[in-house]
């Protein structure tokens, strides 16, 4: 598995990402290079999502940055400009398959699915991160902090980062007293006590240490014998 190179570490981040990769990537002859990032590895509950963008190099849209650093609302806005203006692929690892592999399995998988799935074809994938993932159909590089040195990467966190949070949004719908809505599945003290209170729901990992320690409470109070858990269709 190809890994980061530890001389990228040695450059300073620009202020805001650019597109110095991908044109260095073109100038090498790469025409389609699609950015990919995740989104939701920490959460103790719902997916991991990862997104794969393919920017048009004449239309790159104003303002594009890690998905962090921007408001929600210039995210939903940076969010529609891209997805009208470049090939985009979405995938959820499910709750299920990060619990029978691990976040990390389940991450790299949710990429390549990804990427894999763009209806256009990518010939060079920029990742964010150490990793490229396995079983793409052409090459990669993975870039530390490479969300905040591509466009294209940053593109590929803003659609993850918004696809996810909406999807939180609907999940409590289905599983209100938790506040999905607010905290999208992260360990906030709010989601604690809701789940020290109620107990697992569908959408938490019970491979995450806080929601084993409840099941394992419950198991030995002969309350619950653990949670069911959901497929990737689920919420997307």
């Amino acid at each position: 598995m190809a890994r980061a190179s530890e001389s990228q570490l040695l450059f300073e981040l620009p202020p805001v990402p650019t597109d110095a990769i991908e044109r260095r990537l073109r100038r090498a002859g790469h025409k389609a290079i699609a950015g990919v990032d995740e989104v939701g590895r920490g959460p103790l509950a719902g997916p991991v999502v990862a997104a794969a963008v393919i920017l048009d190099p004449k239309r790159i849209p104003d303002g594009l940055n890690d998905s962090k650093k921007l408001t929600p609302a210039a995210r939903e806005a940076l969010f529609e400009q891209i997805m009208a203006t470049a090939h985009v692929s979405v995938v959820a690892a499910s709750v299920l398959r990060i619990d029978t592999t691990n976040i990390r399995q389940a991450t790299l998988w949710a990429m390549a699915r990804a990427v894999n799935g763009l209806s256009h074809l990518a010939d060079h994938v920029i990742v964010d991160g150490i990793d490229v993932p396995p079983g793409l159909a052409c090459r990669g590089e993975a870039f530390v902090k490479g969300d905040g040195r591509s466009v294209s990467i940053a593109a590929a966190s803003i659609v993850a980062k918004v696809s996810r949070d909406r999807m939180m949004v609907r999940a409590a719908a289905h599983y209100p007293d938790y506040g999905f809505e607010r905290h999208v599945g992260y360990g906030t003290p709010v989601h604690l006590a809701a789940l020290a209170s109620l107990g697992a729901c569908p959408l938490h990992r019970t491979s995450f240490a806080p929601v084993r320690a409840v099941l394992a409470n419950e198991n030995a109070a002969g309350m619950a014998d653990g949670v069911d858990c959901l497929d990737e269709e689920f919420l997307v």
